[in-house]
């Protein structure tokens, strides 16, 4: 089986050099390493002259500037299924795998199936920066997702918890999925839409024991209000293609500091104007 990992980056490359460096120390190390960069050109000074020898594949911003993850995610998968992947692997650029994750995924993939094994959020890095062998006793899996111990695997999962972060399927799945909507630009509901893409058309999820992957710590807003233009925006698209709007959850937490309303009668979500009256946080 031949295995192709595929990365996102936009910055962020000390994260991708720790991530290239795991790859490098695993059990298994991929056929194929792609590096999607997103306007980002210095990508290919942090891989270049490393292993596992990395393709940069560049992919130019969305309109308006947002991030086109999706756009980014299709293009690293037809860069791998050209070098004749068997197995595409896809690994948030701030996520360092485990040793043995990439032969963990090879073994149990089966066509008709999603793969999503666990990911740890560490803490700040010590003077120094994280070593490799330290991760796995810096933080458990993340308590909001399934985690399997080592040799399980979890079969009809939700497909509403899958994430993007580290996840897997055959080259086969992926063509019957599609790939991503590239309708979304920027942060959010991409990811929602794959997953339930992949629902609709019949591929299981499945929680990977034994398939971990350290999320390198970086600062976090929460709700993540500088992403809100793309959240509501992407939203809407959910809404069009689904029948139901994702990330409600960020959605109510925007409500509560006055920033969007809900309009119950369509169910639809808005950015409130700063001439808008009304107590702040209120849901007209």
């Amino acid at each position: 089986m031949r295995i192709a990992v595929i990365t996102l980056v936009a910055g962020r490359h000390s994260h991708l050099a720790l991530q290239q460096r795991g790859l490098a120390r695993g059990t298994r190390r991929p056929d194929h390493y792609v590096v999607v960069a997103m306007a980002d050109p210095g990508a290919a000074d942090v891989v270049r002259d490393h292993l596992p020898e990395a393709e940069v594949v560049a992919v130019p911003r969305a309109d308006g500037g947002a991030l086109p993850l999706a756009a980014a995610r299709n293009a690293g998968a037809r860069s791998a299924l050209e070098a004749d992947a068997d197995l595409l692997v896809f690994l948030d650029v701030d996520c360092v795998p485990g040793p043995d994750l990439l032969a963990r995924y090879a073994d149990v993939a089966e066509d008709g199936a999603l793969l999503c094994g666990t990911v740890a959020y560490l803490p700040p890095p010590p003077a120094g920066g994280y070593r490799l062998d330290a991760l796995p006793g810096l933080a458990a899996p993340h308590v909001g997702r399934p985690s399997p111990e080592d040799g399980e695997v979890l079969h009809g999962g939700e497909h509403r918890l899958f994430w993007s972060l580290s996840f897997a399927l055959t080259a086969r799945t992926w063509r019957h999925i599609g790939g991503f909507c590239e309708d979304y630009t920027g942060y959010g509901g991409e990811d929602t839409d794959f997953a339930r893409t992949a629902a609709a058309r019949g591929v299981d999820m499945w929680w990977i024991g034994g398939a971990p992957a350290h999320h390198q710590y970086h600062p976090v807003s929460r709700p993540p209000v500088e992403h809100l233009d793309d959240i509501l925006r992407n939203g809407a698209l959910f809404h069009d293609r689904w029948g139901e709007w994702p990330m409600e959850g960020w959605l109510r937490e925007f409500a509560g500091l006055g920033l969007v309303s809900h309009d119950a009668r369509t169910g639809s979500w808005h950015k409130r104007e700063p001439t808008e009256t009304g107590r702040p946080g209120s849901q007209g």
